[in-house]
């Protein structure tokens, strides 16, 4: 059996300003938008305490109602527009970075620290899925 990675690093980058894909990622009512990995899944609620010690709380369900689960994590750093930083838990944590490139794109790069309940592909694959629906969304909205 292979040892798990301390950290798992996936981007994208959306064609849109640095403030445009900020308020994407972070505001409530863009992350219900976004927030789910495949289409018969949703995010019916977000909340975005946006401070360090403050709380991001979402909901994902199955559009069929037959299962969902609550995700939270505690800012332990705040950056406008650059960084930020949450835990989730004591032991798992996740970065988001926000780059200019310069050429109308910002790139987005999440890297976070792999749960021991599913294989690492899977966790990589389904947070990419995510990050990809929030591409697609901060460009719509640019």
């Amino acid at each position: 059996m292979s040892e798990q990675p301390t950290r798992i690093t996936i981007e994208v980058r959306p064609r849109c300003s640095i403030a445009r894909a900020w308020a994407a990622y972070t505001d409530p009512g863009s992350i219900t938008q976004w927030n789910f990995a495949a289409p018969e899944w949703h995010c019916p609620r977000a909340e975005n305490d946006l401070r360090v010690g403050g709380v991001l709380r979402t909901r994902m369900e199955a559009r069929d109602g037959s299962m969902g689960f609550d995700f939270e994590g505690t800012y332990t750093e705040v950056v406008p527009q650059q960084r930020l930083v949450y835990a989730l838990g004591p032991d798992r944590e996740v970065v988001a970075t926000f780059r200019d490139t310069g050429d109308g794109h910002t790139e987005v790069t999440v890297s976070f620290t792999p749960e021991n309940t599913h294989p690492v592909e899977f966790q990589k694959a389904g947070w990419q899925a995510i990050l990809n629906n929030y591409r697609a969304h901060a460009e719509s909205a640019a």
